[in-house]
């Protein structure tokens, strides 16, 4: 892991503190943007160096080169954001990778693992990294990027949709819990938006079809709002040119037994 300083203002201690992982392109770039225009301090973290020393110049960010894949990474970079900035206050997990395949002909099990690797692992390591320092601050926001494949079933990249489900499941699982921290942890469920994860022919494929493409400070926009709010354990639908939606979840009632116990 490395890291490079762009910038650090003397108000830093005063200043909302973000982490934004997938930062140097897509959304997590949108994020950093957004923040960075609100007077937050932004730790940007990729692997990708070049690409996020750039937009780490840009914003007057602090970057980190660090794999999600890996907890000790996640660790460092939280570390850093604290003794750069004093504390940590918003933390979005947004690094994501796709086409993995099916678990047909087309299984490859190096992909499947760095898929649900960077997807499912990254989030769980960047939540267990975070709650220490936003505790620590008295509270904060974790937002973790699904999509909507983590809804509805993704013939076409099935590992993908698998673990962007196992990314809802994670936060509807934990947020009860350390809301009694101050916490809120939520996902955003993304469609589809300008990044490099839809591949230019697709883009021109669904234009031809008529389906709206989201830029990625739609999403941004969206995602700030969702951590600044108070609610906590939801996965919010986004799609371009329409508000935020919670997606609704079933409530199950368990069962209970007919039997007269006496």
């Amino acid at each position: 892991m490395t890291e490079s300083t762009a910038n650090r203002g003397e108000s830093a201690a005063h200043a909302e503190v973000v982490l934004v992982t997938g930062a140097a392109s897509g959304i997590g770039a949108a994020l950093a943007r957004r923040y960075a225009r609100g007077g937050a301090q932004v730790v940007l973290v990729d692997i990708d160096e070049a690409a996020g020393l750039a937009v780490a110049a840009e914003t007057g960010g602090h970057f980190v080169a660090a794999d999600v894949a890996r907890l000790d990474d996640n660790r460092a970079a939280v570390e850093v954001a604290v003794s750069a900035f004093g504390g940590l206050d918003v933390v979005h997990l947004n690094a994501g990778t796709g086409g993995a395949g099916g678990a047909g002909e087309d299984f490859d099990l190096d992909r499947y693992r760095r898929t649900m690797a960077v997807n499912v692992d990254g989030v769980m390591f960047g939540i267990h990294a975070a709650l220490p320092a936003l505790r620590a601050r008295g509270g904060g926001a974790i937002v973790a990027t699904s999509s909507l494949a983590g809804v509805a079933p993704t013939p076409f990249d099935p590992i993908y949709g698998a673990s962007k489900h196992a990314v809802i499941g994670l936060v509807r699982s934990l947020a009860e819990k350390w809301s009694e921290a101050g916490i809120t942890i939520n996902a955003i469920c993304p469609g589809f938006a300008r990044t490099g994860m839809v591949p230019g022919a697709l883009l021109e494929h669904l234009h031809g079809e008529g389906y709206a493409v989201a830029e990625p400070d739609e999403i941004a926009a969206a995602a700030v709002d969702i951590a600044h709010g108070k609610g906590t354990g939801q996965a919010w639908e986004l799609q371009a040119g329409q508000p935020p939606t919670p997606v609704e979840f079933p409530h199950i009632a368990l069962s209970r037994s007919t039997t007269d116990a006496r």
